[in-house]
């Protein structure tokens, strides 16, 4: 089967520590375990798409251990976790030693409910089972999994960002190699650029791209001058409908990045008295990204909100 039939990200994941694109001391702790044969319980934090879980993944496997995943944000219910955590870990491995379950998205777990239960999940299994969590943010895990746990932040270091987006630049231009795309260097660097440090997102917008055959400068989608003042200009008028389609045309460059956009112009189009007020609200809502099930809606309820308590100039 050609290699175009698989989703890049998984085509291409490493599958050894040594191979991941991460800071040089992170590497260096994580393949501490892997010497040691002595692998903690461990809450793995960090962004979207920073290499958390290839990077459980890649432990294990090193290690030889038998694990399966289960997805925080798309099986939280208690009752499930339950069943297939029980089913998984309460019997040996056939390859001897400790089972491992690696709990994507774990911040998206209830925090009342089922974070609760997985404490006792931990405790009631240690002996046969380990557990890997991995979350965006470390604060939405309850203090009791964290003390049964050893917190790693997938942290990038200035001094090394350059550096990485350089090994990440150059793999990704063998796998378009490997795939006979044919591409623009500039383009690549700037769309990886534009997506630093998420790697998945990345690799997913050059192979969605790659289908036409060739990356080049039409990918590019710049949010250009005009088109934030033409945001603005639609919120002053209070023009809902034109809003949600600008909304709807500019949301696939990530909620992140049109948050942040929308916060470095607001001295151009906002009263002053207004900006505090507006900047919580925008705060608010980003937040809310991470939960909200559709991200269009939650981003036209912060602009609506704007328009109803921002003064614009």
């Amino acid at each position: 089967m050609n290699e175009q039939s698989f989703l890049w990200v998984e085509a291409y994941r490493p599958s050894t520590i040594d191979d991941c694109i991460l800071p040089k001391t992170l590497k260096n702790d994580l393949q501490a375990f892997i010497d040691k044969e002595s692998l903690p319980n461990l809450i793995l934090s960090g962004g979207s798409g920073v290499g958390k879980t290839t990077a459980a993944r890649a432990i294990l496997e090193q290690i030889g251990a038998t694990y399966m995943m289960i997805n925080g944000s798309e099986e939280s219910g208690i009752d499930v976790l339950r069943t297939k955590i029980k089913n998984f870990a309460s019997t040996v491995s056939l390859h001897g030693g400790k089972k491992y379950l690696i709990l994507d998205e774990a911040d998206y777990l209830n925090p009342q409910s089922t974070q609760p239960a997985l404490r006792g999940f931990m405790e009631e299994f240690h002996k046969n089972c380990g557990f890997i969590l991995t979350c965006n943010y470390k604060n939405r895990i309850i203090p009791a999994l964290q003390s049964r746990c050893s917190v790693i932040d997938f942290v990038i270091p200035n001094s090394e960002k350059a550096k990485l987006a350089q090994e990440f630049f150059k793999r990704v231009i063998d796998i378009l190699g490997k795939n006979e795309i044919k591409f623009n260097e500039k383009v690549v660097a700037e769309l990886i650029n534009n997506h630093f440090p998420d790697w998945r997102k990345a690799l997913n917008e050059l192979q969605r791209y790659s289908v036409s055959g060739e990356i080049d400068a039409g990918i590019l989608v710049n949010l250009s001058d005009k088109n934030i003042k033409d945001l603005m200009g639609m919120m002053k008028k209070k023009e809902f409908t034109n809003v949600r389609k600008w909304v709807v045309d500019n949301l696939d460059n990530d909620s992140d990045k049109l948050f942040r956009l929308i916060y470095d112009n607001l001295y151009n189009y906002i009263d002053a008295g207004s900006i505090p007020h507006v900047v919580v609200i925008l705060g608010e809502y980003q937040y809310k990204t991470a939960f909200v099930a559709d991200v269009e809606i939650n981003m036209m309820a912060c602009l609506v909100e704007i328009m109803g308590r921002g003064k614009f100039k």
